[in-house]
């Protein structure tokens, strides 16, 4: 049985984009190109209905290319479950309002019993201080704990 990950939405954006000016965002544009059809092979992969939501806004011939590369996974559910782990996030992991689907992401791949949670979003989803805390509250909870991770650090080696 393969191991699961839930993609957040900053991988589909980084590896459907153009080659970005910003040196830092370009290095993340190619990991996620190499790192991508190897996780396919070894991963079952998950989103949800979040992730489409946020690849479906912005530009259009953009959200396009995203929308397209998710239609072939399986989309988990937001339940009555993972919009009360959400409300949880919100308040003990100090999420600001107008980031709610980093809360909801962090949510659905924790009730879900999701092996790992990959992203580029370092500053809501894979920052130390919101593992540290998201780790205290789903022990403390009784819930199931991801692993955060960005694709470079899922790289299988070679």
């Amino acid at each position: 049985m393969k191991e699961s990950i839930y993609l957040e939405t900053s991988v589909i954006s980084y590896y459907t984009s153009r080659p970005s000016r910003d040196i830092i965002a370009l290095a993340h544009q190619e990991i996620t190109r190499e790192w991508w059809p190897g996780a396919l092979k070894r991963f079952d992969v998950f989103i949800s209905q979040a992730v489409i939501d946020e690849a479906g806004s912005g530009d259009i011939e953009a959200a396009k290319k995203r929308l397209e590369i998710l239609n072939d996974f399986p989309c988990l559910e937001i339940n009555e479950k993972v919009e009360e782990l959400a409300k949880k996030y919100m308040e003990s992991l100090n999420i600001p309002k107008k980031s709610l689907r980093d809360a909801f992401h962090l949510a659905i791949s924790s009730a879900h019993n999701i092996d790992y949670l990959v992203t580029w979003n370092c500053t809501h989803i894979a920052s130390g201080e919101i593992i540290k805390k998201l780790t205290k509250l789903n022990l403390l909870l009784g819930v199931h704990i991801p692993v955060i991770c960005t694709p470079e650090t899922l790289m299988k080696e070679v």
